[in-house]
């Protein structure tokens, strides 16, 4: 069958699982003309041939992580600044950037989106975005379950008319909502005086973020459009923002629905098609098991956050027990190629607990809350299924949360904050670095007080000449923190056997040191990642490793050589190896 006509049936597929059941004033048949029209794909000559199974990754990528001004200068676009940072203190150890939502906004740090089709003024523009493209590998957020209540679109659904009249969803305070799994403890509907009498709009986060209706395929083609507008600007890295609570149904959770999984399936389908080398990446901030079924059977994320590392890892480095962590490691999959993690313990939001939810003992959990409480860090809430608030995730720059141990602050922060990267960078998938957590920035309190958001407290803005000054000074916690991990990902993105496919498996080493093995995808080097996640010395007898005696040995970090397969090594409080058979 030719590629074209495989397209075709391909797309009216996912359509028919979508809209199973709606009524649409379009034909399914309209709808895939329409989506192939706008993604450029109704000429057969520009639909590329798509080989499964391939890796558009390996182990030279690193992502950074970062709001488009998170670092400023007088006089300068924030967007022109963060190229500046990125050329001068970023390359060559990270070659991809991930530039938070930069499209106007009115609430939520960009997430509440007011105009997809441009980029904030306050930034920059598109020339900008495009300039940071040609040197990196550029990752934007589609954010696709709501948009601001500011938006045209929004003001077109209050008049009834005009584009976005009919772009949300709608319910009844009669319907039965108790099913509905909330990420927040706000009210789900809320009441606004339209053009067509009082509605209740659909808000899963805020009252300011109005969620779409995907009911209607006038959303999906408009998303479409977008992530063709976004295609054309050099964007290769799709992050899908909440994109699990897309479809809704009344009298269900509204979470993870199947008509969900097809449109990530079909937005993958059209994506993959138009630009091969393109990646989708699900962000679900969920149980674990919820989350890895957005790798469908390889067809649909090209990679999902792994969310419950930062909680699993933050816990083993407070209690110095990693059993926890090595239990998750062992029952987590192999992705399979096609498909991989993406590894962050960091990010502009929070530490998400409900990713802990079956992993951790409420115990734990517990003194995990206490522990950041009493490091200056925040908790936010969500409303239960019973209608009780729980825990749903830690705010804090994460510099600070690694400060001490559940005994309190020590003097081994900066150890334990390295150690923790360490793991991660060495971990099977791509690892997304926080630009602060690059630079040790600690918690906002200035910042915190002024939104009154509890995730500002870990979105602080830098001022580039003050923070030139800090990197230029060794002894600032700043430098000693950019020094180090941009040696570790130097050494990282050297290694085949950190490709983010190679081979992993979890090392029995104890509750006190954490280990895992990588071996490259040709088999030719192997490497043993072991950490020392407490604050004592602990010694690693090389025979529960199995080295093999034939080879040399080395670790890539001290560069120590090691000569003797049965030796035993200390190692210091939060001290990590990574011994490998061959140094590339």
């Amino acid at each position: 069958m030719l590629p074209h006509t495989l397209l075709q049936e391909t797309v009216l597929h996912h359509l028919a699982v979508i809209y199973a059941g709606v009524e649409t004033t379009q034909s399914l048949d309209d709808i895939k003309q329409r989506l192939l029209q706008t993604m450029g794909l109704d000429d057969e000559n520009n639909v590329r041939p798509i080989v499964p199974h391939q890796n558009h990754w390996n182990e030279k990528d690193v992502v950074l992580i970062t709001y488009g001004d998170s670092i400023e200068k007088e006089g300068e676009k924030p967007l022109q600044t963060l190229h500046c940072f990125l050329e001068r203190y970023c390359k060559p150890y990270i070659n991809s950037v991930h530039i938070l939502p930069f499209f106007p906004y009115s609430s939520d740090d960009g997430f509440s989106v007011i105009d997809y089709s441009s980029v904030n003024e306050s930034l920059g523009n598109w020339t900008h975005i495009a300039q940071i493209a040609d040197d990196y590998r550029l990752m934007a957020d589609l954010v696709i379950n709501h948009c601001s209540a500011r938006s045209a679109w929004f003001d077109n659904f209050i008049k009834g008319e005009g584009q976005g009249h009919d772009f949300f969803y709608t319910a009844s305070p009669q319907d039965d909502l108790s099913q509905v799994v909330r990420p927040r403890t706000s009210p789900l509907l809320r009441e606004t005086v339209t053009a067509n009498g009082e509605q209740h709009v659909w808000c899963t986060f805020s009252h300011d973020q109005v969620d779409f209706d995907f009911r209607n395929p006038e959303v999906l083609i408009t998303f479409i459009s977008i992530i063709r507008q976004y295609l054309d600007n050099g964007v290769r890295l799709f992050r899908l923002d909440a994109v699990a609570f897309l479809w809704k149904q009344i009298g269900t959770p509204c979470i993870n629905l199947e008509q969900t999984h097809e449109a990530v399936r079909l937005i993958r389908t059209l994506i993959e098609h138009a630009q091969p080398d393109a990646v989708i990446i699900t962000e679900t901030n969920i149980p674990n098991r919820e989350n890895l079924a957005y790798f469908g059977n390889a067809n649909e994320a090209h990679a999902i956050y792994n969310f419950s590392l930062p909680p699993l890892l933050l816990n083993t480095l407070i209690t110095g027990d990693c059993t926890y962590l090595k239990n998750w490691m062992m029952s987590m999959p192999p992705a399979q190629n096609g498909t991989t993690y993406f590894n962050f313990i960091a990010s502009h939001d929070g530490i998400g607990l409900r990713p802990a939810e079956g992993l951790l003992e409420e115990r734990e959990l517990n003194t995990l809350l206490s522990t950041m409480q009493q490091f200056g860090g925040r908790v936010s809430w969500r409303v239960a299924d019973n209608g009780q608030q729980k825990p749903y995730e830690i705010n804090i720059a994460l510099f600070d949360a690694l400060q001490g141990t559940t005994a309190g602050q020590d003097k081994w922060g900066m150890e334990r904050f390295v150690c923790a990267h360490t793991i991660m960078f060495g971990l099977e998938g791509i690892p997304g670095l926080y630009v602060h957590s690059l630079l040790a920035t600690g918690n906002d309190y200035d910042r915190l007080a002024n939104t009154n958001q509890n995730r500002s407290i870990n979105r602080h803005r830098w001022n580039y000449d003050k923070l030139e000054s800090e990197l230029s000074n060794q002894h600032s916690q700043h430098a000693k923190a950019h020094k180090r991990l941009t040696s570790l990902l130097q050494k990282r993105t050297a290694q085949p056997a950190f490709h983010p496919n190679a081979t992993q498996f979890t090392l029995q080493l104890g509750s006190q040191l954490f280990g895992y093995w990588r071996q490259s995808i040709d088999r030719r080097q192997s490497i043993f990642c072991v950490s020392n996640i407490t604050d004592t010395i602990q010694i690693l007898r090389l025979s529960d490793v199995n080295l093999i005696g034939t080879d040399k040995w080395q670790d890539l970090i001290s560069e120590m050589e090691i000569n003797d397969a049965l030796m035993e090594l200390e190692l210091m409080p939060y001290q990590t190896v990574w011994i490998t058979n061959i140094v590339y």
